[in-house]
């Protein structure tokens, strides 16, 4: 399924949506890329999909400012089984603030809090 709005904000749709294959296209995977991502991969301000990046990800792998997934990378806060970011939440947080059940960093709090650096 491909679908992208007329509305523009600069270069990009304001919302696009790529979920599936393409056959036409030879696409295995939709990559959405727009202010509002949906998709296989999703890459956009508020971005939702197996792979998001953008700014609020949301997805097994979501890279980005306030992100929350599986695995989760965020710049600002993470949210996540696996969170690395500067504020970390999850199973095994690793940040600045980091809480979870492994919690590494300069404040950790959790299960079994390692200081980190020393």
């Amino acid at each position: 399924m491909r679908y992208q709005s007329n509305v523009r904000v600069g270069n990009l749709p304001l919302v696009s949506i790529a979920l599936g294959p393409d056959f036409e296209a030879h696409e295995n995977r939709g990559i959405a890329v727009g202010v509002i991502a949906l998709g296989d991969i999703a890459i956009g301000v508020f971005a939702v999909g197996g792979v998001a990046l953008g700014g609020i990800p949301i997805g097994g792998l979501a890279l980005g400012l306030v992100s929350l997934g599986g695995i989760s990378l965020g710049l600002v806060v993470a949210l996540g089984g696996l969170a690395i970011g500067g504020i970390a939440l999850g199973g095994l947080a690793i940040g600045f603030h980091a809480l979870g059940g492994l919690a590494i960093g300069v404040h950790p709090q959790g299960g079994l809090a390692i200081k980190w650096p020393s």
